[in-house]
């Protein structure tokens, strides 16, 4: 095993321990959280020793980083999460690759996904990325709409050709009012997703939670969690 592989291999049963210990906290099997490496600004390299290491999902939030990394591992068994705020011009390529759409948080953003979903053949999963320090109509300072946008922007999904809506995601807020209170912002998106599922019975994926929140994330109900810097440590960056 070469030095980066047992890097990275220590790495993951860390966070893997601290998953497994946080989901026995709060009485819930391992298996309802998935574990996603957000493997943005590291190379294909990593993203190839973390296949071999048994991870499945893989997160980036540049296109320009994601489409030549997403070619040069296609032939993995990974799905790819694009989790960045995204521009409509980056689209097209986005739809070339991604299996799931995070960071879904405008109505013009999700006519353009249909669009590019459809011209390549392909089903894109989307979460509507909620800002907790959104106002309403407004969006938030890390992307995301504001939670009174939740059901229209899902209804808008659900009824586009070449998506799916699958859940919620969120990145706790710097500022309002659940800025330094994680555990809560969180179990606010886990009330969310309650009542979107009313509504999109399928659409039961709860993305939360980093590598410095990724306990509360799930002590709060998350059923995916996205970690970069946990894993991958400190590796010199792309560009």
């Amino acid at each position: 095993m070469t030095d980066r592989k047992s890097e990275l291999a220590d790495n993951l049963a860390r966070v893997q321990e601290r998953i497994s210990s946080a989901c026995a906290a709060a009485g819930r099997q391992r298996e309802e959280v998935t574990l996603i490496v957000v493997t943005k600004t590291y190379p294909a390299s990593d993203v190839r020793l973390l296949a071999e290491l048994g991870i499945r999902h893989v997160a980036e939030n540049r296109d320009q980083d994601a489409a030549p990394k997403a070619a040069a591992c296609a032939d993995l068994p990974l799905s790819w999460h694009f989790v960045g705020q995204l521009q409509t011009n980056k689209v097209r390529s986005v739809a070339g690759y991604a299996h799931v759409v995070q960071s879904v948080d405008r109505s013009k953003l999700v006519t353009a996904l249909s669009a590019a979903a459809v011209n390549a053949g392909r089903e894109l999963g989307c979460l509507v990325q909620i800002a907790l320090d959104a106002e309403s109509g407004a969006r938030g300072s890390r992307g995301g709409a504001a939670p009174e946008q939740l059901a229209e922007l899902a209804d808008l999904v659900a009824g586009a050709p070449g998506l799916r809506i699958d859940g919620l995601m969120t990145v706790a807020p710097l500022s309002g009012p659940y800025a330094g209170r994680e555990r809560a912002a969180f179990e606010r998106l886990v009330e969310l997703s309650s009542r979107l599922r009313g509504d999109h019975p399928a659409a039961t994926m709860v993305s939360a939670g980093m590598s410095t929140d990724l306990e509360q994330a799930v002590m709060a109900g998350a059923t995916h969690v996205r970690v970069g810097t946990a894993v991958l440590g400190a590796r010199p960056r792309l560009g």
